[in-house]
């Protein structure tokens, strides 16, 4: 798509959508603003309204309701606690989610890629609703919240995973002039502005401004070249909204962040021990400055609201997202020390995995819900239609070196390789739901939904260039209020997930990947409603789990794998001085039946070793445990600290039909295996009405230990080490 093309779809998105909002507006041009108004609407939006750590509003089940409501395990990551914890993107934000665990880019998914209940996310990625399935590091600095729905979410959000959904939801203009700058400084190099900034227009116009400058160098070093890993991001949101608190609300935004970062992969497995490497401390790191991860990601979003009554709303979104990105890796050594060319030669000297990649979205999805009474039941009706195109375009990097130490490889950002094959698709995918709750006799609601997903992909895949599908996701639920601050609810939910940017085709065509969850769950609010618990019973169940990776010669990873858990979290206040964050997981997980894989050259079927069946899934802790917690002294000072707990992560390949991981000389399973880990974080804050200062100690033990995972079984990466940050706040 030539530049000029980029530059006016987002155009076209804004003016489409515009051309929606004026003609509403036209509409009501007879009407007296007084009758545009419609004062028993509270809309909330804004995370200055949702402080503390209790989120009241949410719009992960397609409407805006109190997480409380849903018949389904809902966490959400307030703005407060993003600032108090010192949060700097996406990954930090959810460190603190109960049953969640980190990957390592897996199939050249270097970003953001996690574990939920033990299965992936990276599919599963939502920006206010709306698909954002693409491998780049997200900023938090445009949000005001993050919204975890788990359990199968397919029937509301379209394919996905039986782990659940990731929700970003960014921060909205509003009515009332408002400013807020921080700056922090801290231990390895680490540096970061914010600004957050509103203004009012008129009684129903506001704009709103983000901005983000952060860098920061690891504590892992080469030795040789003295060159480091190291963050450098930036970013700005804007958006505009005219009508806001009205009848018809029109909100248009556009979102921008680039990357200019040194990626680090890690140390590698020791295959004698099954245990990260010792052969080398944990703080070499085997890139060099010549390596780059580079980024370019551009969102434009138009919305339009319709209130028809308190009850009653419709609401579009148009969305145009292009995700550019380049990268040059270094991956670890067990036999070569780190050099100052950052090359392994043995003897050939392996460059490293290379990417470059663009991809393309344009998005359209509207929601209609409404309140109503029928034959005297109370329903909460929800309609919805989507349209999904995708352009994905991702190849390795041209070689400017040689492959000798004389003559090592040498790549540059975006110059493409000449050779081979790129991965190339564009999908169309067109989706229509519809969902139902009923209160069929008083305290009594059931929720009754489906969707219907039909996709078509096209692929650059010679043996199998095309794929599409038609399926269906279904959503149930049985919940009882026993007040209004008791619900229990028993819940089922299924989904699908052939997305076209996940998965290579293979010349036989196999089933889509199929996910079940049945829940049963408990919530309550005490204290007024200022503290939230919640406890959930699930078993989560996949077949036909899919690869990461679209250049795998084998798909398929399990046939059936299957995950049973609790959790219990706690989220609010239990006095006004007293804030707490907390959540904790069992998971026993296990792969039920071995994979059955399609040769791409002959077509003849492969199985994996049976002996997989019954060992514990990749990258799924058998326990998760996390505290966060704040204490508000006198006189302005403010106290708080938490711990993060992982079980023993395995990671190896259970599609293969060779052998069993095991040690040397045994036959028991023995994968490569990331340690169980308890890191501790502490901070202190002197807090008055226009201004805080604020001191963070991340891992406050200095302990070592290993927070992401190369879930095949190759690397493994660390975690941070003891760091000190001081943030200032000025708010006006």
């Amino acid at each position: 798509m030539s530049q000029q093309q980029k530059t006016l779809l987002p155009l076209g998105a804004a003016l489409m959508a515009g051309g929606l909002s004026i003609s509403a507006f036209a509409a009501e041009g007879s009407e007296s603003s007084e009758a545009a108004v419609l004062p028993t609407i509270k809309v909330q939006t804004s995370a200055e309204e949702q402080d503390g750590y209790r989120a009241t509003a949410t719009r992960v089940g397609k409407k805006l309701q109190d997480p409380h409501d849903i018949p389904q395990a809902v966490t959400t990551i307030t703005n407060q606690f993003m600032e108090d914890y010192q949060a700097s993107s996406l990954r930090d934000a959810l460190r603190h989610v109960a049953g969640l665990s980190f990957n390592a880019a897996e199939g050249g998914r270097s970003g953001d890629n996690m574990m939920l209940r033990g299965f992936y996310t990276f599919g599963d990625m939502y920006l206010d609703g709306i698909r954002d399935t693409a491998q780049y590091n997200r900023e938090i600095f445009y949000m005001e919240q993050v919204d975890v729905l788990r359990g199968a979410g397919a029937m509301m959000f379209g394919r996905g995973q039986a782990g659940g959904v990731i929700n970003q939801v960014s921060k909205a203009p509003h009515i009332g002039d408002r400013g807020k700058i921080t700056g922090s400084v801290g231990m390895y190099g680490y540096y970061e502005m914010t600004g957050d900034f509103n203004k009012q227009i008129t009684d129903t116009i506001a704009i709103r401004f983000n901005g983000m400058k952060r860098t920061e160098d690891s504590w892992r070093k080469n030795p040789a070249a003295d060159d480091r890993a190291s963050l450098d991001r930036d970013g700005f949101a804007i958006s505009a909204g005219i009508g806001l608190n009205t009848a018809n609300e029109f909100i248009l935004s556009h979102i921008r962040t680039t990357t200019n970062d040194k990626p680090d992969f890690g140390v590698s497995f020791d295959a004698t021990t099954r245990r990260p490497q010792e052969r080398f401390p944990a703080k070499y790191y085997w890139g060099t400055n010549s390596n780059f991860d580079k980024s370019t990601v551009n969102i434009t979003t138009a919305s339009f609201t319709h209130r028809f009554s308190p009850d009653s709303e419709w609401r579009t979104q148009l969305r145009y997202g292009d995700y550019e990105r380049s990268y040059w890796a270094r991956t670890p050594s067990l036999t070569v020390a780190p050099n100052i060319g950052g090359t392994i030669c043995t003897p050939n000297c392996n460059g490293g995995p290379t990417r470059a990649m663009d991809y393309e979205t344009l998005a359209i999805q509207t929601d209609y819900n409404k309140k109503f009474q029928l034959f005297g039941m109370n329903h909460e009706f929800l309609a919805g239609a989507e349209y999904l195109n995708e352009d994905g375009f991702r190849h390795s990097l041209q070689n400017f070196g040689g492959t000798t130490a004389a003559n090592p490889p040498l790549y540059r950002p975006y110059e493409i390789n000449s050779a081979g094959n790129p991965v190339d698709f564009k999908s169309r995918t067109y989706a229509v739901y519809m969902q139902d709750t009923i209160e069929f006799i008083p305290k009594w609601k059931l929720t009754l939904g489906g969707r219907r997903d039909e996709m078509k992909a096209i692929y650059s895949n010679t043996l199998s260039p095309r794929l599409r599908y038609g399926e269906w996701s279904t959503r149930g639920a049985l919940s009882y209020h026993f007040s209004d601050q008791s619900h229990f609810y028993v819940a089922y939910s299924d989904s699908f997930s052939p997305t076209a940017d996940l998965y290579q085709l293979n010349v036989a065509p196999l089933p889509p990947e199929r996910s079940q969850v049945k829940e049963v769950g408990a919530k309550w609010l005490l204290f007024e409603g200022d503290l939230a618990l919640r406890a959930a019973l699930y078993r989560a169940d996949k077949q036909w789990e899919r690869n990461t990776d679209l250049e795998s010669t084998a798909s398929v990873l399990t046939r059936k794998r299957r995950t049973d858990g609790i959790e219990l979290e706690m989220a609010g206040r239990i006095t006004p001085n007293w804030e707490v964050f907390s959540g904790f997981t069992v998971m026993d997980s296990e792969v039920r039946k071995v994979a059955v894989n399609v040769n791409p050259n002959t077509g003849a079927l492969t199985s994996g070793n049976p002996a997989y069946e019954g060992e514990r899934s990749r990258n799924t802790p058998p326990y998760t445990f996390n505290l966060w917690t704040t204490y508000k002294l006198p006189y302005g000072w403010r106290v708080g600290g938490g711990v993060e707990v992982k079980g023993k992560r395995y990671a190896y390949n259970p599609s293969g039909a060779g052998p069993i991981p095991t040690l040397p000389g045994e036959t028991e399973f023995h994968p490569n295996t990331a340690p169980s880990y308890m890191r501790w974080d502490a901070m202190v804050a002197y807090e008055q009405p226009k201004w805080a200062v604020r001191l963070n100690v991340q891992n406050v033990f200095n302990k070592l230990y290993y927070d992401a995972v190369y879930d095949n079984g190759g690397f493994v990466i660390p975690g941070q080490r003891r760091r000190a940050i001081m943030t200032a706040e000025y708010r006006f």
